[in-house]
């Protein structure tokens, strides 16, 4: 039997359309209409049927449909207010916001206001302590042994490979968050690591019998080998440490320097990207897979969008905190070539030591890597 539709009129502006037969008068119509009046007695009308219907659905959409809630998150960040990556957050947290018409907050808490330390933020990220962090890689690689790659000495030679470095990483460094129960929002570069010191050093022989304060396990085996010695020092220690003369030398970046004023106890930097520290800041997995997918969607462009002006603005934030250790009275001390090879080839083994014990993607990453830049 072909259905053709049958159109009541009523006093709605919009027709309602009920299939029929052909050939007959509208039975759907008519049987409805029958068994509404029996059970609500012969005076009730199809109009009121349909403002019965309209009624319900709306309220059927009301209750199905749950209101937006607001979201509101805090974000941890361990470095100072005006820190480059305590900006970075700060500005993420904004667009987040803007995007997402305030139905997603973050307070973005600096200085290590939350009380979390760096080596224990993969795990408070994933514990659901805190739901958004920044952490320093190689502050956590301790935990997750492929992002020991980024402390690896002397594997990378300037900004440019360490973001070569960083792309060839993702996707795996992407896959070990995940197993850790959160997600990477974005990656973001320190400047090179060089060395502070009381006195100046241009040679491979003028690094022996240095007291070097370094931050992580391959830093410490770099200094090793070059004949210093050494010393795992909380931040907060270095600065009497050296006034003290249990150290003469730090190993870090442009930006901790200044924040320390190592000027006032040393006098010599020297810029031999020893490594490239590099932040990442991971959202907890469970934390995002509530959100709706529009501000889910919100956070990975923002990120993206965050880490490409982070490794824009790197340079320039390298120069301009070198520029006011000098002004201070640091002298920058400029590497021959002949000095960067020596020390790629003294700390070889180091590199190969790692290998033979890295999980397999970090491997690959290696290779990948090496093959790209040709060595």
């Amino acid at each position: 039997m072909i259905m053709t539709p049958y159109k009541i009129s009523l006093t709605c502006k919009t027709p309602f359309r009920i299939l029929t037969s052909r050939n007959s008068k509208p039975f759907i119509a008519h049987r409805i209409e029958q068994a509404v009046q029996t059970f609500f007695g012969e005076g009730f009308r199809m109009k009121n049927v349909l403002r019965v219907l309209l009624a319900v659905v709306f309220l059927a959409t009301v209750t199905a449909t749950p209101l937006m809630a607001k979201t509101s998150w805090n974000a941890n960040s361990v470095w100072p207010p005006k820190n480059l990556h305590s900006v970075g957050l700060n500005d993420f947290a904004e667009k987040v916001k803007k995007a997402t018409n305030g139905d997603l907050e973050m307070a973005v808490h600096t200085g290590g206001a939350l009380g979390f330390k760096g080596p224990d933020l993969l795990k408070a990220v994933r514990d659901g302590l805190i739901p958004v962090s920044d952490m320093l890689i190689s502050g956590v690689a301790g935990d997750e042994k492929i992002f020991q790659i980024v402390t690896l000495p002397f594997l990378v030679r300037n900004f440019d490979e360490l973001r070569l470095l960083i792309d060839v990483s993702h996707p795996y460094f992407d896959k070990s968050a995940q197993k850790w129960g959160q997600k990477i929002l974005y990656i973001a570069p320190w400047p090179g690591a060089g060395l502070w010191t009381k006195k100046k050093v241009s040679t491979l022989e003028e690094l022996k019998g240095l007291k070097t304060r370094t931050y992580d396990k391959n830093g410490a085996l770099d200094m090793e080998a070059v004949g210093a010695t050494p010393f795992a020092l909380p931040f907060s220690e270095v600065y009497t440490s050296l006034q003290t003369g249990l150290i003469d030398s730090v190993m870090t970046s442009t930006p901790t320097a200044v924040d320390a004023k190592f000027w006032e106890v040393l006098k010599f930097f020297e810029p031999l990207f020893i490594t490239a520290a590099t932040d990442m800041v991971t959202v907890n997995l469970k934390a995002f897979q509530k959100l709706p997918k529009a501000q889910q969607d919100a956070l990975v462009k923002i990120g993206k969008e965050t880490e490409e002006a982070m490794w824009a603005n790197v340079k320039t934030w390298d120069k301009e905190q070198e520029s006011i250790s000098n002004k201070n009275g640091i002298e920058t001390v400029k590497p021959s070539a002949k000095l960067i090879a020596e020390l790629e080839k003294i700390t070889e083994n180091i590199r190969a030591e790692w290998l033979k014990s890295a999980p397999a993607d970090g491997k690959k990453i290696y290779d990948e890597f090496m093959k790209k830049v040709k060595r």
